[in-house]
């Protein structure tokens, strides 16, 4: 057991290098080259800096956090792309505040298929982020039943990555692992922010694993009978679940601002498949 007790002078040092725009990640990476022990300091991190961020939310007024490079698919006035491994997608839809692309034909019929009926036995009730912890958490807004493949874990789920990445010019290794949901009647997923919230006293243990998220892409594995639309609030838009389809949206930002609130509307009739890779700032381990 460590006899380590963050000093004054380590949060005072903290503190700097949070002035200075040093991410959670890198500052611990420093704290533990320097000697300290490892769960030290992070509770020293994740104390400091909520007590610095708690401070400069009410200190500011309207302030934003600063814009992050994002995933952007290349379209260039095109609907129709054609991807390195010869599969074609179309653009049905797309806006730009927020940033949401639909691509039909994302998937074929049989990777759907196939990319379901690898997940079905490993379904468990599905959980969200604690970001008072940074760990996860049955939550009474998200009704459905998930699981997560390993990033490359078959070669199924390496080619779908791969796709992704040549879509949306993202390094493969800069995404979490496809996580497959499955919704039955009346299931849904409230709307939420997929990023985390850096004012949460568990943000820096979560960001320390590849930074922020900042872009989502729900891939549909089928289409229900009724109902189960992916929705954004703030702009009153609507996705229809079509199997195959995909829609691509992307925050450059943690903040209300990105207009990224989202949902997954309830089964109103059948069951409602979706597969979605979360993409992070840097690598994901």
């Amino acid at each position: 057991m460590s006899t380590q007790t963050a000093t004054p002078e380590l949060r005072q040092w903290i503190l700097e290098q949070a002035r200075a725009g040093h991410a959670p990640d890198v500052v611990l990476q420093a704290m533990v080259q320097s000697g300290w022990d490892e769960e030290v300091a992070l509770e020293a991190l994740e104390q400091t800096l909520s007590d610095f961020l708690s401070d400069r939310s009410r200190e500011t007024s309207g302030g934003l956090p600063q814009a992050v490079p994002v995933p952007e698919p290349r379209l260039e006035g095109r609907t129709q792309l054609r991807l390195p491994d010869g599969h074609e997608v179309r653009v049905v839809l797309q806006m730009q505040s927020p940033r949401v692309v639909v691509f039909a034909g994302f998937l074929s019929d049989q990777e759907c298929d196939d990319l379901r009926a690898l997940a079905a036995p490993r379904l468990t009730r599905s959980e969200t982020v604690d970001n008072t912890t940074g760990g996860s958490e049955v939550n009474e807004a998200r009704t459905s039943a998930g699981m997560f493949f390993a990033r490359g874990e078959t070669a199924l789920v390496e080619r779908i990555e791969q796709r992704i990445s040549a879509l949306l010019h993202w390094p493969v290794e800069n995404g979490e692992g496809v996580q497959v949901l499955h919704y039955g009647p009346g299931a849904e997923y409230k709307p939420h922010y997929d990023y985390f919230d850096p004012a949460q006293p568990g943000a820096p243990s979560i960001l320390r694993r590849g930074g922020q998220r900042v872009g989502t892409l729900v891939m549909y594995l089928n289409t229900p009978e009724a109902g189960g639309a992916t929705v954004f609030p703030d702009v009153r838009l609507e996705v229809a679940p079509v199997k195959g389809h995909a829609v691509f949206f992307s925050y450059d930002r943690a903040h209300p601002v990105s207009r990224s609130l989202h949902g997954g509307a309830p089964v109103i009739a059948g069951e409602k498949w979706v597969a979605t890779k979360w993409m992070r700032e840097r690598r994901f381990d």
